[in-house]
């Protein structure tokens, strides 16, 4: 492979990235071992699907671990003490106003590793995360979006 890409993430991140990758090691590799193992007790594997399923999920599993660790070696953790506070980047929590719903939304800016939409957590590469980040109380943003242009003024921002 050629050069890693980075993840910049918070320590929230880093730490949620970890906890997932310790469970993945601990937990499930035991469950899918039991399950192995049961599947084997049933005789012919060539009809036994429980064998099959739990091959594929531990296919699945195994390639997970190797996504996690990979994320984490490459992980660039965001020190939010060097961070202007008047500014968007990752680590800030965002109150901006959507023009379109004529709404507030609060987003959590973060690295594209630990974006979570339905948490309101985006990344600082999606199209909304990257024009706000730089911007400042007042600044109004337009962004491409599938469906045509959205406008957002930055009205808050703090650290979360």
């Amino acid at each position: 492979m050629s050069d890693s890409k980075k993840y910049v993430m918070t320590y929230e991140g880093i730490k949620k990235l970890e906890e997932e990758l310790e469970y993945l090691k601990t937990v499930k590799r035991k469950e899918i071992t039991e399950k192995i193992k049961v599947a084997l007790g049933y005789g012919d594997l060539s009809e036994n699907s429980e064998y099959d399923e739990a091959k594929n999920e531990q296919a699945f599993v195994e390639g997970r671990i190797i996504q996690l660790e990979n994320m984490l070696r490459n992980a660039s953790v965001v020190d939010e003490s060097e961070i202007e506070k008047d500014v968007v980047s990752i680590g800030a929590v965002v109150r901006v106003k959507d023009y379109e719903f004529d709404e507030i939304e609060e987003y959590h800016i973060v690295g594209s590793a630990e974006a979570d939409p339905m948490e309101n957590k985006i990344s600082n590469e999606s199209p909304v995360g990257k024009a706000l980040v730089g911007k400042k109380v007042g600044e109004i943003v337009e962004v491409v979006v599938p469906d045509g242009i959205n406008k957002y003024e930055v009205l808050e921002i703090k650290r979360a």
